[in-house]
């Protein structure tokens, strides 16, 4: 059986879960989020308590146990905190700015790229180099961070580019010339 699956959720105060039929509503202080259930799992409310159990020992009802219990706790702190995931630009006139709903980036192509936010995401831009990304939901946050580093990867050699707050990076040395 799965160990993250087994683990009940606690939820704290202020915060509302509802299971209609397959669909699972999490409402917080911050907003509402809903999940789709899976085939092989069901979710119980119980006082202030929330847990996932699977029908069968398939392996897609015990892959999606585990899968379960770890989005539907990643709602209800979606909804009480929120998350964050910070990203820098680096690199002689790179900078990024923001434009209503969208981003605008200017990081060594011939023309600014523009990156539209998703519903439910908002963006705060500091000194044109520091890119804070805020929401509820804890993987379209994480996927819009990861969408805006694709934009432009930070170079190997260097260290050019869009890259998570704090993340290492390997430099190459390059060829050495004679």
């Amino acid at each position: 059986m799965s160990r993250i699956g087994r683990k009940p959720i606690q939820i704290p105060k202020g915060v509302e879960v509802s299971v209609a039929g397959r669909q699972v509503a999490v409402k917080g202080p911050l907003g509402r989020l809903a999940w789709d259930l899976g085939g092989g799992v069901s979710v119980q409310v119980a006082d202030s308590l929330l847990q996932v159990n699977r029908a069968g020992n398939d392996p897609h009802a015990r892959a999606m146990h585990g899968l379960v219990r770890a989005e539907l706790h990643n709602m209800i702190g979606g909804v009480t905190k929120g998350y964050e995931r910070s990203l820098e630009v680096t690199g002689v006139g790179y900078k990024a700015q923001l434009q209503g709903k969208s981003l605008s980036f200017s990081v060594g192509y011939t023309h600014p790229v523009v990156y539209d936010l998703p519903a439910g995401v908002d963006a705060k831009v500091d000194k044109q180099t520091l890119i804070t990304i805020k929401g509820i939901d804890k993987r379209l946050v994480g996927q819009t961070a990861a969408d805006l580093r694709a934009i432009k990867p930070p170079d190997v050699y260097k260290q050019k580019g869009v890259r998570y707050l704090g993340e290492q990076l390997r430099k190459k040395a390059g060829k050495t010339g004679k």
